[in-house]
């Protein structure tokens, strides 16, 4: 069994001199999960290449980032990502889109994502998604012409979460806005920040970094024990 972790390409804020991209945490904390499991696992981006760390992200208090950020096998992984027409759907049983605020510009509109979580899912396979890195599910459709999230149940960072990081300015659109436009049921925990994921069916989302780890769980739990 494989899974397929998708990353964002994009480092860049409108205005902000900041830099973005990947949030580490997001990839760390699902990466570990799995691989305590010997669960084999690639990681591809929009445009292939090199992964952007988020520069807010690199929290090297938290054990999990330490170990993987000072493993140099990991770290090529994120220097050196294959691109979506470089890996086949077909051998993977389940798709994860970590986040990061970069993932907002180069995930929805990516078709070649959209066609491997698609196949993934069309092949009983699970699609998992946290924080900003559902956004790549906006804009999947079905085999039969209908979007993947009209009528699912999931989460995503909300619309408050975005306003107490003061990046409100910045981001091209509010993701808990368009998930309910695009027909999803959106949910979200009463306190922000707090580990929160919904499940449905093959979809397990998560609502913000702190939920990385729960939803790995959660995907093991629904591959091998039923």
């Amino acid at each position: 069994m494989k899974v397929l972790i998708v990353c964002t390409n994009h480092d860049t804020y409108p205005a902000k001199s900041s830099k973005t991209g990947l949030w580490l945490s997001e990839l760390t904390h699902f990466y570990d999960v799995m691989a305590k499991r010997r669960i084999m696992m690639d990681i591809i981006s929009p445009l292939g290449g090199v992964i952007p760390v988020d520069e807010r992200s690199l929290d090297l208090k938290d054990e999990c980032n330490l170990r993987y950020w000072e493993d140099d096998a990991f770290r090529k992984k994120l220097q050196n990502s294959p691109k979506p027409s470089e890996v086949d759907a077909t051998d993977y049983r389940l798709v994860y889109f970590a986040g990061g605020h970069g993932a907002m510009w180069d995930f929805p509109e990516n078709s070649e994502l959209q066609h491997l979580a698609k196949t993934i899912y069309e092949r009983n396979g699970m699609i998992t998604a946290v924080s900003h890195g559902i956004c790549g599910l906006l804009n999947i459709r079905l085999s039969d012409g209908t979007l993947f999230i009209q009528d699912k149940y999931l989460t995503g960072y909300s619309n408050v979460e975005e306003a107490l990081v003061s990046f409100v300015s910045e981001v091209p659109f509010y993701l808990e806005d368009k998930l309910k436009e695009r027909g999803a049921h959106y949910t979200k925990t009463v306190i922000p920040f707090m580990e929160f994921i919904e499940m449905d069916e093959r979809l397990i989302t998560g609502q913000n970094p702190n939920s990385a780890r729960k939803v790995a769980s959660k995907a093991l739990e629904e591959l091998f024990e039923k």
